[in-house]
């Protein structure tokens, strides 16, 4: 189920003859909401860099046949990739933050705290660099430091310590085990587990996702038209500040909501995952000199 569509649809206004890029595509889900709107002579880009998303993603979209391109890649390289494609410029630009549905499913990508699996955590399974890696390489002040920095732990120190006495470890199950055995159980949150914020500090440095969002937002003024706009769904504080930042220090982009749209009540209801998202917009305009 895609996260917040009906604030995508109205903040990225899709329209017959425009091109739009969903630069996570992931299944779908988005994409194909945009081509209906688009219809009937709109078109649409989708990256991702998990070939099983792109895989998902073609078959959900197939129906919009010669409207859709695929592509694998990472959107840090957003402008490369259009342009390989073809496309000069795009009348909107949608991110999908954080890890989808279809990867936590799947118990060998590594991603869910709630299945066993290996500690993988990729993006694209091409990569080198596994959470594995990170969890049995990094020395335990440095791994301290990743939970602060991209999980913002406040038992930082005490999971780290608690990892580098159990290394190594080779799975999922192992690392909750050495989170759980590092938080008193006085101090485990109600609403969310106790290993959220260990499994989303190392997802975002295996995937180098924060360098990611960076670069792709510089990027966005120079592949959007005057008058397009970009859409971003961010689910934790460090994605959101990024983008809240690019959105009001760049002059070509003028932010449009004061505040990010959350779910609806209604919505949370049908699709608990929800929860964390928000959505933020701009809109590309002329640079002032």
């Amino acid at each position: 189920m895609p996260v917040l569509v009906d604030a995508v649809l109205r903040w990225l206004e899709p329209r017959p003859g425009g091109v739009y890029v969903d630069a996570t595509v992931g299944a779908g889900g988005h994409a194909e909401r945009i081509l209906e709107a688009c219809a009937p002579t709109g078109r649409l880009v989708g990256i991702d860099r998990d070939p099983q998303a792109l895989e998902a993603a073609r078959e959900r979209l197939s129906r919009f046949h010669g409207r859709v391109q695929l592509v694998r890649g990472n959107f840090a390289d957003l402008q490369a990739l259009l342009r390989e494609l073809g496309v000069r410029v795009a009348d909107g630009v949608l991110f999908d933050l954080g890890v989808s549905s279809l990867q936590l499913q799947h118990p060998e990508r590594g991603f869910s705290f709630q299945l066993e699996g290996p500690l993988d955590m990729r993006m694209d399974p091409a990569q080198p660099q596994t959470a594995a890696d990170l969890v049995n390489r990094l020395s335990e002040p440095e791994l301290a430091e990743l939970l602060r920095r991209y999980g913002e732990e406040p038992f930082a120190r005490r999971i780290a310590r608690s990892i580098v006495r159990r290394r190594p470890l080779r799975t999922t199950t192992e690392l909750v085990e050495a989170v759980q055995a590092a938080v008193p159980r006085s101090r485990w949150p109600r609403r969310t587990h106790v290993a959220t914020r260990t499994f989303q500090a190392l997802r975002i440095a295996t995937n180098r996702e924060l360098e990611a969002l960076q670069t792709a937002l510089d990027e966005v003024p120079e592949v959007l038209r005057p008058g397009g706009r970009v859409v971003v769904i961010a689910f934790h504080s460090l994605e959101d500040r990024l983008v809240k930042q690019a959105f009001r220090s760049d002059p070509r982009l003028r932010p449009l909501l004061r505040k990010p749209v959350r779910p609806t009540p209604e919505e949370l209801s049908a699709n608990p995952r929800a929860r964390s998202a928000r959505l933020r917009a701009a809109e590309r305009v002329e640079a002032v000199s």
